[in-house]
């Protein structure tokens, strides 16, 4: 969200509204319905403006991670607070992605968002136009992987793809932590001028952590790919480097 204007981009907005439709519908919501919704939801919003500002601001923004550029090329391994970001050993971590990659939650990782075809991990990491990292604690416990896909070297762009592996340490904040440290040094290091994300969880949650990693909304593909047996909408955001 725009600090500036103070507003939510119309984008988001139509985004959320959207996914939001869809799963009341299947719920059955009728018109009534929805004008119940509504007043309720300003209802809340109006009683609890006061408390959510408070929120905001007494949140502890460090536990998710630097979100701003700092000055120097930074190298790996990336050090950030309490997660390190490693250079992909295609021995090593191989065997990691397999299991990493076995979990639903993780089969998105290596998803096309635009055509739902599965690519394989070793051709990915084989090719020159993939950039992997490896998420791993102090300790250099390996825990999830970072990447920037279709790396264009002509254009300066790439897409950003993002994965905790482990199940013991998802929503703890470290994905995020990870993104904005691979995000400064795709910046800086590589030299990209845009970095994107294409994306199938246009849920608040999901928005919100990449608008805070310094993502806007681009478009919506609507009703783009056809996967767990529905249609589904395929988000863009996307950081422009000025």
């Amino acid at each position: 969200m725009s600090e500036q204007s103070g507003r939510i981009p119309d984008l988001t907005l139509e985004t959320l509204s959207r996914t939001f439709y869809k799963e009341a519908t299947k719920y059955g919501f009728t018109h009534v319905d929805y004008v119940r919704y509504v007043n309720l939801l300003l209802d809340m919003a109006m009683k609890g403006r006061a408390d959510e500002q408070q929120n905001e601001q007494s949140k502890d923004v460090t536990d998710r991670g630097p979100t701003t550029v700092s000055e120097g090329d930074p190298e790996l391994p990336l050090h950030g607070d309490g997660i390190v970001v490693r250079a992909f050993d295609a021995e090593e971590d191989l065997p990691l992605f397999d299991k990493w990659l076995s979990e639903l939650s993780g089969r998105y990782f290596l998803l096309s968002r635009i055509t739902t075809e599965r690519q394989d991990i070793r051709e990915v990491a084989a090719s020159d136009s993939s950039v992997l990292g490896i998420i791993t604690l102090p300790d250099s416990t390996p825990i999830g992987s970072v990447a920037f896909l279709d790396h264009d070297l002509v254009h300066r762009k790439a897409e950003l793809r993002k994965m905790i592996g482990d199940p013991e340490h998802r929503r703890k904040g470290f994905a995020t932590k990870a993104s904005a440290l691979w995000i400064r040094y795709g910046i800086q290091t590589l030299g990209l001028k845009k970095i994107y994300v294409n994306t199938l969880n246009a849920n608040v949650g999901n928005i919100r952590l990449n608008e805070e990693l310094g993502f806007k909304v681009e478009g919506i593909l609507r009703n783009e790919v056809f996967i767990d047996g529905s249609y589904r909408d395929v988000l863009r955001m996307s950081l422009w480097n000025d």
